[in-house]
């Protein structure tokens, strides 16, 4: 088997760590690999595939001979050294909001949508981790019986705040059980709010910053990204993004209307035949998917599949699934996988 070059940018990041380990699990076909990170993280060791590997500084001449670059390192350093990397002749697989709108950039969630790596100029992005949960859910009953509108809210994971945010809400629970209040407020809703509020024992219904229409950019992202993924540029979609208590794994509420008619138990058993998805829905059982004990799956997670009662043609549905694998990383492979297959790296 053909093997390949890889670097990863953010490398020691959550999402790098995860990149690194999920490459592992994954057998994927590596040749050299660098693990890539800003000037203060130079000189760090890791041990990868029996390999020692020594952190480098990401630069543009860092690029130079790799095959695929998976970045997870920022708007910033995606927009300053994606292009160098792909110049260079290596495909890069974005994790930041740096091109996903971008009209010649693929948006990829590859059970979804993998045509459109025919179409990448060296740059693919991967979506939003709400995002991707989603449409891999949506996919199904969009061929089924037609999507009419979606309604979405997500509860989602400090974990897709970054380490400081998971450390955070740690040091704030342990400071409230113990009846403390001098506890860290820096993380929430976003790093560069003029007011943090408690993440612990609350919830926080904003996700980054607000815009003009009211919504926050992540329910943006949603509602856009969804839109380019499935290429339903007019579907209604509306989405509500909070913040909640949680160290790893989001979780969502759909409310979907369809064109056509498709019933609860139809919905059931074409979410349950499609690619990347796991149905938990056995209520008499008190079966249903909850992030606790599906952290460190790849699949996404559907459960509580019941009918809309307010509707022609409806289903409410629970979708689940580790917002930093499937979320980020293991999508980011996926991709990569699916070039690899198709003959397009």
């Amino acid at each position: 088997m053909k093997k390949y070059n890889v670097a990863i940018v953010g490398a020691t990041g959550m999402v790098g760590q995860t990149l690194v380990q999920v490459l592992q699990e994954r057998n994927f076909p590596v040749g050299g690999l660098k693990l890539l990170a800003s000037a203060r993280s130079v000189d760090q060791e890791f041990k990868v595939l029996g390999q020692t590997y020594r952190v480098e500084e990401a630069r543009p001449e860092a690029f130079d001979g790799i095959d695929i670059a998976f970045f997870s390192a920022g708007t910033d350093v995606s927009l300053e050294l994606a292009p160098e990397a792909a110049r260079r002749g290596a495909v890069v697989v974005d994790n930041s909001n740096a091109f996903r709108m971008d009209e010649g950039v693929p948006l990829v969630a590859p059970e979804v949508n993998p045509g459109a790596l025919a179409d990448h100029s060296g740059i693919i992005a991967n979506p939003n981790c709400s995002t991707i949960q989603l449409v891999v859910a949506l996919q199904p009953l969009q061929e089924a019986a037609g999507l009419k509108r979606v309604v979405v809210s997500s509860y989602q994971a400090v974990s897709g705040a970054g380490k400081e945010a998971v450390d955070e809400l740690e040091a704030q629970s342990r400071a409230i059980l113990e009846g403390r209040d001098n506890f860290p407020r820096k993380c929430f809703p976003h790093a560069n709010a003029k007011v943090q509020q408690q993440m612990a024992f609350n919830l926080v219904p904003q996700i980054d910053v607000f815009v003009e229409n009211g919504y926050s950019k992540e329910e943006m992202k949603i509602i856009r990204e969804t839109r380019k993924i499935m290429s339903l540029p007019a579907l209604r979609i509306t989405a509500t993004t909070v913040r909640v208590p949680v160290f790893n794994g989001h979780a969502e509420s759909v409310n979907v209307e369809f064109e056509r008619p498709l019933s609860a138990a139809e919905a059931r058993e074409v979410i349950g035949k499609a690619p990347g998805i796991v149905v938990i829905d056995n209520p008499d059982e008190l079966e249903y998917p909850m992030p606790a004990p599906l952290s460190v799956r790849d699949e996404v997670f559907v459960g509580r599949i019941r009918p809309d009662e307010s509707v022609p043609y409806g289903i409410n549905m629970w979708v689940v699934a580790d917002n930093i694998r499937k979320g980020a990383a293991t999508n980011s492979i996926q991709i990569a996988e699916t070039l690899i297959a198709r003959g397009q790296l």
